[in-house]
């Protein structure tokens, strides 16, 4: 007897095509793909009558759910829970929430989105008119620090004439993206005045624009940063507060109908690796960027305009940050693109025992793990070689049938 052969399938169209190589009936396949993808979806705070109805509708199609313990007796008053099942499975309770009471429909319709999300295979983001279908092509952001205290390339692009230089020397090695950033947010880095940070931004934005069509973001908090920068010629404002420190980001954000990243960091650059410790990482920074993209569309920034970034190394341990890595996808029930940055940083260095200079290949191979596991955009020094590294990821990943 030969040994079984595992099966990773992650899409409808992967078990079709599996099915049709052994020769079964086309009827046969359309009603079987939903039952070959298989789910496990965590809901949070539900109700103890809610978590009780979606543990037997589960169970009466064959699937399962896990709940909090004190969800039988009611001695809880809310549980997250994790259901477990195949698509159509899941499918089928969806329908039947619809009739239930206890705010129910609002659960299925949350599954609902989830699932669409997970298996798509595309993602849209959009920035002042233009728009990116990401899904087969990584976008590479270029990092270009104009700052004297970053902690790989502080000091080398102060001046204006070097940071274009560097600019255009990224756009030619491949950067989609040149994210050009005024204020450091290394671990313990103190922030810097208005008047400073836009010194060090504006006049190179402006260059940049004149002298290349790359598209420019640029790496603030501020508002009035990001008000002059969209005016000199930036897209994108990459936020590592996710709007959170200056409340008037998202109305200029959404006036200006930018693209928007929006991270998930703990503090303050200053605090943030004072407490790394967390109960549920993934939940934790799932719920928190959640809660930051509906602040954000609320505000009135379009969701198509909106990507996530996991944060690494903003709050986190090392491995913490493989962790994030290792469970990248996991994100894409929410349905943006999702924006990773690995490059050179300490969780490298601990793992391969190297200063920020030697961490190059480490960095690579970091983002080749990030876009197999769902990155869209990453975010890099090295360009040239994070170019190629990410046309080779998405020629493999694109190979999936």
């Amino acid at each position: 007897m030969n040994l079984p052969q595992a099966l990773n399938i992650a899409s409808e169209q992967q078990a079709i095509i599996e099915m049709y190589r052994i020769g079964v009936d086309p009827m046969g396949v359309k009603l079987m793909a939903p039952k070959l993808l298989h789910l496990n979806l965590k809901l949070k705070n539900l109700t103890a009558p809610q978590a009780n109805i979606l543990k037997q509708e589960m169970l009466s199609v064959g699937g399962e759910a896990a709940v909090s313990v004190g969800v039988i007796n009611c001695s809880v008053t809310t549980t997250d829970v994790i259901i477990s099942g195949t698509e159509k499975q899941i499918q089928n309770v969806i329908k039947k929430l619809d009739m239930q009471p206890f705010g129910l429909k609002q659960v299925g319709n949350a599954l609902k989105n989830a699932m669409s999300n997970i298996y798509k295979r595309e993602a849209i983001f959009e920035a002042r008119g233009k728009k990116w279908i990401l899904g087969t092509r990584t976008l590479v952001m270029g990092i270009l620090n104009v700052t004297p205290d970053s902690f790989y390339d502080g000091r080398q692009y102060l001046k204006k004439g070097a940071a274009v230089k560097r600019a255009l020397r990224m756009a030619e090695d491949g950067a989609d993206i040149i994210d050009v950033g005024g204020e450091s947010s290394r671990p313990g880095s103190k922030p810097v005045s208005l008047d400073e940070e836009l010194k060090r931004v504006i006049p190179v934005v402006k260059e940049i624009a004149k002298k290349n069509d790359a598209i420019i973001s640029v790496d603030t908090t501020k508002a009035e940063v990001a008000r002059q920068a969209i005016d000199a010629g930036a897209c994108i404002i990459n936020d590592i507060s996710a709007m959170r420190f200056d409340p008037k980001m998202a109305d200029i954000c959404a006036k200006n109908k930018v693209g928007v990243i929006l991270m998930h960091m703990r503090g303050t650059p200053a605090t943030m690796q004072r407490d790394v410790r967390y109960d549920d990482l993934m939940s934790d920074i799932f719920g928190y960027l959640e809660e930051r993209v509906n602040v954000a569309v609320k505000a009135g920034i379009k969701r198509e305009r909106i990507a996530v970034d996991p944060g690494i190394g903003f709050g986190k341990g090392a491995e913490d940050n493989l962790n994030i890595i290792s469970r990248l996808s996991e994100f894409k029930a929410m349905g943006r693109p999702i924006a990773l940055g690995t490059s050179r940083k300490s969780f490298i260095g601990k793992v391969l025992g190297l200063d920020a200079k030697d961490r190059l290949e480490g960095s690579i191979a970091a983002v080749a793990a990030g876009i197999l596991n769902g990155a869209n955009i990453v975010r890099v020094h090295d360009v040239k070689e994070a170019r190629m590294a990410a046309d080779m990821a998405d020629a493999i990943k694109n190979s999936r049938e």
